[in-house]
């Protein structure tokens, strides 16, 4: 098969690019709008006020449209090439001697640079943004909180700044608890110097509180080289400490870059900590342009079929159904990985293969 591009190859691409843009930029624009409408109840805290919520949902447009981009295209995909057979220029270009394979191929071939310039924004862009959004929508509800990453957190209460390496949030028995990890207080004097540092393996907040275990305190003095050294296997931490602004503030494993995640997936095996939730997101960044391409292939049998009939509500309702049904089957394959401890990318390669071999029956059907 010659796979150098000809006219039809660009017009079909063409209306399929057209279709998936289009339902790209409803399918964002509704979920702008709710995310929107979300951001609506906390106004009025701190100085969270309409055009900062206007600016958190801003920046996480690029993650969002990273997110809708494999249900646009399937959708788009449906109805750009339903519009064709509708008017029945798919059965002309088979006239003409071309095959079902090469008008797929063309098709696909159309969707890969969206999906490729998706993979470069979900690597860059993405993160950035819904950094900035967090990072925005914590400074303007709390003036404690200055800054949240994977790397680091950082807060303040009266002259002490806290710093935690890490972070994650748990609901036991239906109570949400903040366990930080790695973490350090520095209580500064009136005249800014070091008071005292505390080093806590992890600090937790459950109803009774701040609770530090395994501390070590350095306390300095007024003279020079004077120092005072205490261990503590646990203490009360007395502080006002916003727990949900410093939950908010721990980076999602969802929002971090594939680098970063790989990061995070070694510095848990070096420490024999579960890296499960961060291996999970790393393997479906890789799998993401397998996922958009198998299943634009496997809905598109439907455009040599039932697509030559019908409307456009019927092309939107099996682009629907296929994006549902993926999104579904993927989510039960990672959670029975997450559930039985398989690797995660045999978890992420049988449902991409399983559309490709719907796709395949359906055409030797349709063949046939």
């Amino acid at each position: 098969m010659n796979l150098r591009p000809r006219l039809h190859d660009l017009y079909i691409g063409r209306v399929v690019l057209a279709t998936v843009l289009l339902t790209w930029a409803v399918l964002l624009g509704f979920d702008v709008v709710m995310a929107l409408s979300g951001q609506l109840g906390d106004l009025g805290k701190g100085s969270f006020d309409f055009p900062t919520a206007l600016a958190v949902v801003a920046y996480t447009v690029p993650r969002r449209a990273y997110t809708i981009f494999p249900y646009a295209a399937v959708i788009g995909s449906l109805m750009g090439l339903g519009q064709l057979a509708a008017t029945s220029e798919l059965t002309a270009l088979r006239a003409l001697g071309l095959s079902r394979r090469r008008l797929s191929l063309s098709a696909a071939a159309s969707l890969a640079l969206l999906t490729a310039l998706m993979v470069v924004n979900g690597e860059t862009l993405a993160p950035w943004g819904q950094r900035q959004s967090d990072q925005l929508k914590l400074a303007a509800k709390t003036n404690n909180v200055a800054m949240a990453r994977y790397q680091g957190l950082w807060a303040r209460e009266g002259d002490i700044f806290l710093n935690a390496i890490d972070g994650q949030e748990r609901t036991v028995d239906g109570r949400r608890t903040l366990e930080l990890r790695d973490v350090r207080l520095y209580r500064l004097d009136p005249e800014g110097g070091l008071h005292s540092l505390t080093r806590a393996a992890v600090a937790e907040y459950d109803a009774g509180g701040w609770r530090l275990r395994d501390v070590r305190r350095v306390s300095f003095g007024f003279s020079p080289g004077l120092a005072t050294e205490q261990l503590l296997a646990e203490e009360r931490w007395e502080s006002e400490l916003d727990p949900n602004a410093l939950a908010a503030g721990v980076t999602r494993a969802r929002n971090l870059s594939a680098s970063d995640l790989r990061a995070s997936i070694d510095y848990r095996a070096r420490n024999n900590l579960d890296a499960r939730e961060y291996e999970d997101i790393y393997w479906s960044r890789w799998f993401y342009p397998i996922n958009v391409l198998a299943l634009c292939l496997a809905a598109v049998p439907f455009a040599f079929g039932s697509l030559r009939s019908g409307g456009m509500g019927k092309r939107l309702f099996l682009g629907i159904v296929f994006s549902l049904g993926f999104m579904l089957l993927q989510m039960q394959f990672g959670r029975l990985a997450g559930a039985f401890r398989f690797d995660y990318r045999i978890a992420y390669a049988l449902p991409p293969i399983l559309m490709l071999a719907t796709s395949w029956w359906l055409f030797r059907r349709k063949s046939g």
